[in-house]
């Protein structure tokens, strides 16, 4: 049984302090609300876009030590300095710079939403338990343990089948020596456990066909050539137990119903593509003219 794992985009710690410095206090009266972190030409840089910052990192695997905080308020304070002095030349009136803050700002609006949603719907442990149980009504059929070889003629699986039939315990043997799969060939052919259905559709049904102890009788061919397969052992399918997958089962759910929000959120809107179509390419130079013949 497969269970996605799936993800949650929200807002990087990039876009964050890019959208910061965009928009510095105009002075001093402008200041953050709550603490202040450190302030620069009177300008406060708040401790909740420090710790935003330093929490994303340490979901990112870098340690939330005071050092790594007194770099965050480094980068920001030289952010804040240089953005200053763009809004002096009048940068934040050129056309691209509007557009690119208004992007920005639209990005960190819409992770907001994002997790202001998840945290107004969580998935329960009763929402989780029903889908593990409708994924588990869905679960059906065998898994199958085996061994195969793998050759690219034809003529030579049959020879291979012929040693087989008068030493069928040197299936291993023979996986070892003569088969090209590089993920079995080592191990003697061994496949593990798999549920034939993940196979090409002519592996599948062959193996599903033979008798545990049996190897085939003639070889199966496939896109990847002719194989001898060897069938071990059998078992019903089962799926993991529900602690195992619990937490990605919850993402899943999780995603499925943002999903969900946001479709019927585009679904309502009116939107218009205009310009989606990619520029023209650049006219080739006109080749030179042909010299007349002499």
């Amino acid at each position: 049984m497969t269970f996605i794992r799936s993800g949650i985009l929200l807002a990087s710690a990039a876009s964050l302090l890019a959208l910061g410095a965009c928009n510095p206090a105009k002075d001093a009266g402008q200041a953050a609300k709550g603490p202040v972190a450190a302030t620069v030409n009177g300008t406060a840089i708040s401790q909740r876009t420090v710790d935003t910052i330093a929490k994303q990192g340490a979901s990112a695997g870098r340690p939330d030590t005071p050092e790594s905080r007194m770099a965050i308020i480094d980068q920001l304070a030289l952010q804040m300095v240089v953005a200053e002095e763009a809004i002096k030349k009048g940068l934040d009136k050129a056309p691209e710079v509007v557009e690119q803050i208004d992007a920005m700002r639209q990005s960190v609006l819409a992770n907001a939403y994002v997790r202001d949603f998840i945290r107004n719907n969580p998935v329960t442990d009763d929402m989780v338990k029903a889908e593990y149980e409708r994924i588990k009504a869905r679960v059906a059929g065998s898994e199958y343990k085996a061994r195969h070889i793998l050759v690219d003629k034809e003529s030579e699986a049959k020879d291979i089948i012929a040693r087989l039939r008068k030493e069928p315990g040197a299936f291993a043997k023979l996986a070892m020596e003569k088969s090209k799969d590089p993920g079995s060939k080592a191990a003697g052919g061994d496949l593990g456990w798999f549920d034939p259905r993940e196979m090409v559709p002519e592996f599948g049904a062959a193996v599903s066909k033979l008798e545990k102890g049996k190897f085939t009788q003639e070889p199966v061919k496939t896109q990847f050539g002719y194989h001898v397969m060897l069938l071990e052992d059998t078992r019903p399918i089962a799926p993991p137990p529900l602690d195992e997958v619990k937490t990605q089962l919850a993402q899943q759910l999780q995603q499925q119903n943002l999903t969900k929000q946001l479709d019927a959120l585009k679904a309502g809107a009116k939107i218009e593509v205009v310009g989606a179509s990619a520029p023209a390419p650049a006219a080739a130079p006109a080749a030179p003219a042909a010299s007349p013949a002499k």
